[in-house]
């Protein structure tokens, strides 16, 4: 690269000595304006961006010299990147590898010329063979040269990019080619005095093309962000509840904000911990994000050029990323994370990319903050859990255990006297102790992991139906309708808790003869339907008990299914049965 700006910009020194403009000011001025406009906003098309000033270059250099384009060629292109705050090597390297390729081209042409004397002797003009050689060359030299350096640098060059390159250029190779001949064509005629405003009405839709095209990019660029950010969000409102949840951030932040690495840090009960690590990361940096005074950053903070100005994070990068953006997550003044995100251009982030950053950390504050909230409640509701289990063995099992050790006790002194009426007690004794037996198992099951975490919502119930049937002598039905989808962990276990929550209400209390249980997956919904036709209850007595704490299933039942965005219904009365449904959003 070096090599090439040294030639480049010797070849505009040497052109400035020749450089001269006696008349046409206005065109030349005019030419000049459409250049900048033309290199400013390049035209998109396949995936990619390409500029629409050759035809212009090609004009200036047959009106006012090859010396004169060279000069204007490499200060416009210069200045323009100068404007986009590109690195100093691509700033000279960029003109340097124009004004060369043009050069190359004329070079070419001329020895083609000197060495193939057919070429004079054919039908068409040979004004328009130079026309088409240039082009061609200029074409072929610039993407030659960038191939190279592409090639030659540390980063890789993979073949998509070179595809997508390729057929940018060969698009803008058409283009301009078509613009040169129908210029060729129409300045062959004699159409009078060839003006300021006959360049500009020949080069208008050229550059009418150039602005429209940068607009409806900008705008689908636009679109596109807004697209990745609502899916982004999609899928971060349905994994919530979820312990997996960072897994909605992944390839998402770099589709939206078009960065090469980032970083999620969350901090939890005075630590930070990391949470994503995405991108061009040093995997072998052993370094602690709590050694790195993060709390110092206390607003949205772009590192433009680390070379010049390190950032805190500089070693979880590699060594390609030159500049980066910190956005601490910010919610009621607490500080719950940082997002940090870099790309390998230095002033590469703009005003608009740090507002889009900074909008995104506000959304990711609100989720870290949701999540650690979520993660409270569940740590509270195993405690109530456990909590309820320790009741229930105390009031049920030790109970029931208390009373068969104080009988057999009794039958160990009253065995010799009254053997007959011992062996009713022992008789008494071994019942209770069975049904205290089944409710150990119960209490040990409910102690496991959740079957939903190892196979599928339909086994998992299917399982637990049969062993509530092998166990307790009741019939149990059992049907799925529709096509069986994969929902969120934690929406399968609230589902699973109200069918064993529901089915041990109906073997304790309900004396049905029959329950069927419906699983049904709709389009927008899964349905999930416990009937059973025993003795029914008072939902209005239900709730009052539930209430004063004599019962904990209904309660708990509907606020597992507020949590999941899901509808519980309950329908029963004495004497008619009941009916539980828990319908769920599948999105």
């Amino acid at each position: 690269m070096a090599v090439i700006s040294l030639l480049g910009f010797l070849a505009v020194m040497t052109s400035l000595f020749a450089f001269e403009i006696n008349d046409h000011f206005m065109i030349f001025f005019l030419l000049v304006v459409f250049l900048g406009v033309t290199e400013f906003y390049p035209f998109p098309v396949w995936r990619g961006y390409t500029t629409l000033s050759f035809p212009i270059i090609f004009t200036i250099d047959l009106v006012y010299g090859l010396e004169v384009m060279v000069v204007v060629y490499a200060l416009v292109v210069l200045l323009i990147n100068v404007i986009q705050k590109r690195p100093l090597r691509v700033v000279c390297f960029n003109p340097a590898q124009l004004v060369l390729s043009y050069l190359a081209a004329k070079g070419l042409m001329w020895f083609v010329f000197a060495v193939s004397p057919v070429l004079h002797e054919l039908t068409i003009s040979s004004f328009l063979i130079e026309i088409i050689l240039v082009t061609s060359f200029f074409y072929i030299m610039n993407n030659s040269i960038v191939d190279l350096v592409l090639l030659i640098r540390p980063q890789p060059y993979p073949f998509v990019l070179w595809k997508k390159k390729s057929v940018s250029e060969a698009i803008s190779f058409f283009f301009s080619l078509v613009y040169v001949i129908l210029l060729y064509f129409l300045g062959g005629q004699n159409r009078g005095i060839i003006d300021a405003f006959s360049f500009f009405f020949f080069f208008s839709p050229l550059i009418g093309l150039a602005l429209l095209g940068a607009s409806n990019s900008r705008l689908r660029k636009e679109k596109n962000r807004l697209k990745a950010l609502f899916l982004m969000t999609k899928r971060i409102n349905k994994r919530l509840t979820s312990k997996n949840w960072i897994q909605s951030l992944q390839h998402g932040i770099e589709e939206l904000l078009d960065v090469e690495a980032t970083i999620l840090w969350i901090k939890e009960e005075g630590e930070w911990k990391s949470a994503l690590l995405e991108g061009r990361i040093n995997k072998k940096n052993q370094l602690d994000p709590n050694d790195l005074e993060l709390d110092s950053i206390v607003k949205p903070t772009i590192f433009p050029d680390h070379r010049k100005e390190t950032s805190p994070a500089d070693a979880f990068f590699e060594k390609g990323l030159k500049a980066s953006v910190y956005a601490p997550l910010y919610i009621e003044k607490e500080l719950v994370g940082m997002l940090i995100v870099a790309r390998s251009r230095t002033h590469s982030f703009n005003e608009e990319d740090s507002q889009l950053i900074n909008a995104l950390a506000n959304q990711l504050a609100v989720v870290v903050k949701t999540r650690l909230l979520i993660s409270e409640q569940e740590k509270r509701v195993v405690l109530e859990e456990r909590n309820r289990i320790a009741r229930e063995i105390h009031d049920g099992i030790a109970q029931t255990l208390a009373g068969g050790i104080m009988k057999l006790e009794t039958v160990k002194r009253t065995w010799e006297t009254d053997p007959t009426r011992s062996l009713g007690t022992i008789e008494d004794s071994l019942e209770k102790l069975r049904h205290s037996l089944k409710e150990v198992r119960e209490v040990i099951y409910a102690l496991r992991p959740y079957p939903t975490e190892h196979v599928s919502l339909k086994q998992a119930i299917h399982k637990r139906i049969s062993i509530l049937e092998e166990e307790h002598q009741v019939l149990i039905s059992f049907e799925v309708r529709g096509k069986p989808v994969i929902l969120d962990n934690e929406v399968e276990k609230v589902m699973f808790d109200t069918l064993q929550e529901s089915l041990q209400n109906v073997i304790k209390h309900a004396d049905a003869t029959r329950v069927e249980v419906l699983l049904s997956y709709q389009a927008e919904h899964v349905l999930l339907k416990i009937k059973d036709d025993g003795e029914g209850f008072s939902l209005m007595d239900a709730m009052i008990k539930a209430r004063d704490g004599s019962h904990f299933g209904i309660i708990s039942m509907n606020e597992e299914a507020k949590r999941i965005e899901a509808s519980l219904q309950i329908e029963s009365s004495p004497g008619n049965g009941t009916v539980i449904m828990l319908q769920v959003p599948k999105y």
